[in-house]
């Protein structure tokens, strides 16, 4: 019964997002004559992109070169990195780019320990920027030429308020990196259709953006600064609570950020976890229950697995396991094809085991334990 649910859910994703208009943002954009759109249209807003960075000396040269070559005009885009506390020469690295960004150092605005540092750079960058439009990214991501311009014309033409915008995993090689690029298509399709039909929040901070007026008008991360994790998705909440029908996505291939898959297994846990850890903190119905099926039909199927080996009855277990792998291969195979990625579908049903053991582990921890995230123990 879970997974028949399970499986109508996952056709409704799939219904919502081959609805979704492609390189127009969340909604539908407005009818207007050829003769009277602007032409500079998606130039007109001034852009502040915020970069924390902790210990990300070997990637953040890439990013700021990505941004550095971006089609916006400089005068309209400003760059702020935050140097959290970094022990390697990930200061060095980004004063290399001095002409094009500025570099805020934490640990000269913070008096005691946090358990956001995130959270407080983001902050912190905001309270320095002069930007319209607030867009943040990851140091570990690159991101096309025509990003910035995507995403302010998404912005620009709905009026949205809080963009979430499309995230890919380039996977390099191994087993590992094949399945967390497919573990974040699935991700970026559930997330699309969710946030075009405001069913709840979903982001990832690794490309948002929202307005300064939105920021400003919700208190910022007061009320969540003191949880670890939800600088993206905790934020989005307040916001599409604030202003419902505000909060887009935006499908356009120009938008995609690229970032790379965890390098080892105790690193992708720990990150999963770190996901995982907001949920107690949504406090929404809906979001709630969603996530407690997709749960409860992980942990039955690995019930299932473990009832096996001592009964047998390895059939059931089959017939359900292709059940569920069925319902989910080609809503997943769609959104593949958004990020140029469907030559990754054949592996899709050889993940499926871990997607379930993980799926179980991360989301006990993530609700009950604490995780390590980039040398800092958090609770």
């Amino acid at each position: 019964m879970l997974l028949l649910v399970y499986a109508l859910l996952i056709f409704y994703y799939h219904r919502i997002w081959e609805g979704i208009p492609t390189g127009q943002g969340a909604l539908e954009p407005p009818v207007v004559p050829p003769s009277t759109v602007p032409a500079a249209a998606g130039r007109h807003t001034k852009v502040t992109v915020i970069v924390p960075a902790r210990n990300e000396a070997e990637t953040i040269g890439y990013c700021l070169k990505a941004l550095q070559q971006q089609d916006y005009a400089p005068s309209q885009m400003e760059i702020i990195v935050v140097n959290d506390f970094s022990s390697d020469e990930t200061a060095r690295r980004v004063l290399e780019f001095s002409g094009l960004c500025k570099l805020i150092n934490l640990s000269d605005h913070i008096d005691g320990p946090l358990n956001s540092y995130k959270k407080k750079a983001i902050e912190t960058a905001i309270a320095f920027s002069t930007g319209e439009l607030i867009v943040c990214t990851d140091a570990d991501c690159t991101m096309g030429p025509q990003w910035i311009r995507a995403l302010v014309e998404s912005y620009e033409r709905n009026d949205l308020l809080f963009l979430a915008a499309p995230v890919k995993i380039f996977p390099s090689s191994g087993a590992l990196a094949v399945f967390q690029a497919l573990d974040f298509i699935s991700l970026q399709g559930i997330t699309g259709a969710a946030v075009y039909k405001n069913l709840y929040p979903m982001c990832n901070g690794a490309n948002l953006a929202y307005t300064r007026k939105a920021y400003e008008a919700v208190g910022g991360f007061q009320d969540i600064d003191h949880i670890a994790s939800g600088d993206d998705m905790l934020l989005m909440k307040k916001i599409q609570e604030a202003f419902p029908g505000k909060c887009g996505y935006v499908k356009d291939p120009r938008a995609i950020v690229l970032t790379g898959p965890a390098q080892n297994l105790k690193t992708f846990f720990n990150q999963r976890i770190r996901w995982a850890s907001k949920i107690s903190h949504y406090q929404h119905g809906p979001t709630f229950i969603t996530l407690a099926l997709v749960y409860g039909v992980n942990l039955g199927l690995f019930a299932l697995f473990v009832g096996c080996l001592g009964y047998g009855h390895w059939r059931w277990l089959w017939v359900l396991l292709v059940f569920k792998t069925l319902s989910e291969y080609f809503f997943v195979s769609k959104v593949a094809g958004f990020f140029e990625q469907q030559s990754l579908m054949k592996y899709f049903p050889l993940c499926q085991p871990f997607h379930i053991l993980y799926t179980v582990i991360a989301g006990g921890f993530g609700s009950f334990g604490k995780y390590e995230w980039k040398d800092r123990k958090v609770k």
